[in-house]
């Protein structure tokens, strides 16, 4: 009789440990338990509908350094299955990947679908069972076993696996077998500002801006996109994930400062003050004169340093010019809230590191259940990274079943 392995979450963790398992090993029965009707919804959404796979960082040293919270518990795991393996799983399923300049990867079909496709005909040709619409309402551990109520049936398990991601219902379950849960709080997300500067302006972005968080030590740099509700980009949700807990307990009312340039205000003065002298006769408005800032935001610049749209170079003194170069190096926001970046919500938090065995993926308080994907207390910035530990967490489960 074939022992049985029952999921929670029918997401990326859970599908790639389900898959991993049933093809490893022909005498289990896997089951995924998928409270919705529509499976791999996260997986769909990412990358903004492309699917971020992985991140072009091939050294596990060097990968866990995109990992906020699982840094230090990911290093011998990614020794055990990193990004070149991951993308030899997919490509040996006909799934091409492509990476791209900034070292995201992505399927060559640029459409999510294609892994969701992917993980579908793999689960079926695996003898995967897909239980949807299949709500988990009680887990109780009855000797070796598990039991699983659901809303339709019930399942005993010889092993277990929670990869439910940011579920607070199976957060309690898990709290009710005796294992901690650190109090899960957004991450990745994009700040609410309103300012004159940033008004009308949606879809502007600059390449390279330094951002820090007044009165704390937080502080990123990357591109950054003005949006109708404030800033985004990657410089802002990198900000948002190492300072998940910290901008949390500010109740996300704080003030940052934006270096548009990622330049010295000296040296941005100095520039200014050459383009006084070899533009004398020129309208100030008429082009940025920096290449990494648009015509539109540089008109803002110049209101908000007080200076007239209709002046030439060679009417503004040294104090309008300074003006300048602190709108340009030293913008100061307030930062009133926050948004969920795309339809992509990530937190920090979940089940407590302490608490598992990451050789396996297992908890170190009941032998044959196993948690993988956000449902720990591990995230990562935005580029591939969350999905890089589900996959790692997934595939080290299912070899653990061998």
């Amino acid at each position: 009789m074939k022992k049985k392995f029952i999921i929670i979450g029918g997401g990326a963790a859970g599908y790639f440990a389900a898959i991993n398992a049933a093809e490893l090993n022909a005498d289990l029965e896997v089951i995924i338990l998928e409270g919705s009707n529509k499976v791999l919804q996260k997986v769909k959404v990412s990358g903004g509908g492309r699917c971020n796979v992985t991140n072009a960082c091939f050294t596990p040293s060097e990968l866990i350094e995109f990992y906020p919270r699982g840094k230090r518990e990911l290093l011998g795991p990614f020794h055990q299955f990193m990004t070149g393996d991951t993308m030899e799983w997919f490509e040996n399923r006909g799934v091409s990947l492509k990476i791209e300049d900034d070292n995201r990867i992505f399927p060559e079909s640029n459409s999510s679908q294609t892994i969701i496709d992917c993980f579908l005909e793999s689960a079926k040709n695996a003898g995967v069972i897909l239980k949807t619409s299949t709500r988990v309402e009680t887990i109780e551990k009855s000797e070796n076993k598990f039991i699983v109520k659901t809303n339709l049936e019930e399942f005993i398990a010889d092993y277990l696996l929670v990869a439910s991601g940011s579920n607070s219902k199976v957060w309690n379950m898990m709290e009710g077998l005796g294992h901690s849960v650190i109090k899960p709080v957004p991450s990745l997300f994009t700040f609410n500002i309103i300012d004159d500067r940033l008004k009308d302006i949606p879809g502007t972005s600059v390449p390279n801006a330094s951002v820090k968080v007044l009165n704390s030590k937080l502080s990123e740099q990357g591109p950054l996109l003005i949006t109708h509700w404030g800033l985004s980009g990657p410089g802002i949700l990198k900000l948002s994930a190492w300072g998940a807990l910290e901008l949390h307990q500010k109740g996300y009312q704080f003030e940052i400062e934006v270096n548009w340039l990622s330049k010295k205000f000296e040296t941005v003065l100095e520039f200014l003050k050459s383009e006084r002298q070899k533009n004398s006769k020129k309208q100030i408005i008429l082009r940025s004169v920096f290449e990494e800032v648009s015509k539109r935001l540089w008109e803002k610049f110049i209101i908000a340093a007080q200076i007239s749209t209709d002046s030439q170079w060679a009417q503004l003194n040294n104090k309008q010019l300074e003006n300048l170069a602190k709108q340009l190096t030293q913008c100061v926001f307030k930062v009133n809230g926050k948004s969920t970046f795309k339809d992509e919500f990530v937190t920090a938090g979940g089940i407590d590191l302490k608490e598992i065995n990451f050789k396996r993926f297992e908890s170190k308080l009941h032998p044959n259940l196993f948690f993988a994907g956000e449902v720990l207390n591990i995230d990562a910035i935005t580029g591939g990274f969350n999905f890089q530990n589900a996959w790692t967490g997934g595939w080290i489960v299912a070899n653990s079943l061998v």
